[in-house]
């Protein structure tokens, strides 16, 4: 479910199913002036048990904080049900931009920003790579430096990401599986549209289905294709379908499953590679099958962790000096940090702040994106300041440790001798 919280207008709500696709929308009004807890409490269980709904993400805009508290104060709310807070950043720039008014021509903005909520939680790359980075924020001079030089350099980073973990099938948007080698714009759109009208792809197979698919270009791009739950155990993996004969022939060499392979160590170690080298498969081939065999749809990134700001506070005059909160770094800079704790209004981390040792650059502490501990040393609210600290977090100290001092030999007979070690330990 996606939510794009407001307090006059209402909250704009969707189910999207496991694939992004947008099953229904409508608008509830939690908040005031309108004010209808009740309906809006029953609109959002019976959106829960007729969809099926597995979480809930809401934008970090205006009204977030106490939409988020409406949704937690339903008591009959499955608890099995997460609701967590999302980045709506660039969320108003897709609403309005061509591949929306595409992908969605029969709704407004707000559906469509509401939309584009619920997928970041989903899947977040596949997401906002629909978004120029200017919009997203990404960093203190994202505008000073050659445009044309960020998005190239973006589009490498979106590759290389293609390249080394791969794109769910299932859940990838047209614009994230036109990065896939042999997918171009064309016949990444019959992929969504085939997956639209027919459902999850069961198997890389499948794939031959889709218009326009011939065989070399499912040669070509079916490696980077991953399917989490597929019919093929290999389907979630990097090995290619064209390899797939190899791995069920060392399965049933050792009398075993293909489940079994990828589940025990012990089994690949028995595989003798040699016997498996032919005229069209090389050792280094057989190598990296096995290598995919130890971590099948390896994921780089770290295990997901549901985050939630303190629940006493919504807005900066519930912040006193001395608390110690929960936040969200927004945006790193030269002389700092700023974070997000929830009163829709980042404070600052001054450089001097980050950390109990000297730090010569923020970014060797902090990352955009990342979850950490702050503490209020000021609040000026007519100015809509905030001053935070990270000292005291324990956190890894960036300071170089000191140069082991340097015994300084020589004969205290010959002044000489002990020159030229003076002169030999300052050349050093």
């Amino acid at each position: 479910m996606g939510l794009d919280p407001g307090f006059k207008s209402g909250c704009k709500l969707v189910a999207l199913n496991a694939q992004g696709k947008l099953l229904e929308e409508t608008v509830i009004y939690p908040h005031e002036p309108q004010r209808r807890v009740t309906e809006a409490e029953n609109i959002v269980l019976a959106y829960c048990a007729k969809h099926n709904i597995e979480a809930i993400a809401i934008g970090n805009g205006t009204a977030s904080r106490e939409t988020e508290q409406f949704i937690r104060n339903i008591d009959v709310l499955p608890k099995s049900i997460p609701v967590i807070v999302v980045s709506e950043a660039g969320a108003s720039v897709y609403s309005a931009s061509d591949v929306a008014r595409e992908e969605f021509p029969d709704y407004d903005l707000t559906v469509r920003g509401a939309v584009s909520i619920g997928r970041r939680l989903a899947d977040p790359l596949a997401e906002l790579v629909k978004v120029d980075a200017k919009s997203i924020g990404v960093g203190q001079y994202q505008h000073d430096v050659d445009q044309n030089a960020l998005k190239n350099k973006l589009d490498d980073v979106v590759m290389s990401c293609v390249n080394s973990v791969g794109v769910e099938l299932n859940t990838a948007s047209k614009q994230l599986l036109a990065y896939v080698s042999g997918i171009g714009d064309t016949l990444a759109k019959n992929i969504v549209d085939y997956r639209n009208d027919n459902g999850a792809f069961k198997s890389r197979k499948e794939l031959l289905k889709v218009p326009r698919m011939g065989d070399k270009v499912f040669e070509q791009c079916s490696g980077f294709l991953r399917i989490r739950d597929g019919i093929h155990p290999l389907d979630k993996s990097a090995v290619h379908p064209e390899s797939y004969h190899i791995v069920e022939k060392m399965a049933k060499d050792l009398n075993c499953g293909i489940d079994d392979l990828i589940n025990d160590k012990e089994l690949r170690k028995k595989i003798k590679l040699q016997d498996y080298v032919t005229d069209t498969i090389g050792l280094p081939t057989l190598k990296d099958i096995i290598s995919e065999l130890e971590k099948p749809g390896r994921d780089p990134r770290k295990s997901f962790e549901a985050f939630s700001f303190d629940e006493h506070v919504h807005e900066i005059n519930d912040l006193r000096e001395g608390m110690r909160l929960p936040g969200i770094v927004t945006n790193v800079t030269n002389f700092g940090a700023f974070v997000d704790v929830g009163v829709h209004q980042d404070g600052l981390v001054h450089i001097s702040q980050l950390s109990d040792t000297f730090v010569d650059d923020p970014n060797t502490i902090v990352k955009v994106g990342q979850q950490v501990w702050v503490n209020v040393t000021e609040v000026d609210v007519k100015r809509k300041r905030i001053a935070l600290s990270m000292k005291g977090e324990g956190l890894v100290s960036t300071k170089k440790a000191a140069p082991k001092k340097e015994e300084v030999t020589y004969d205290p007979n010959d002044m000489n001798s002990a020159l030229n070690a003076l002169k030999s330990k300052f050349k050093k």
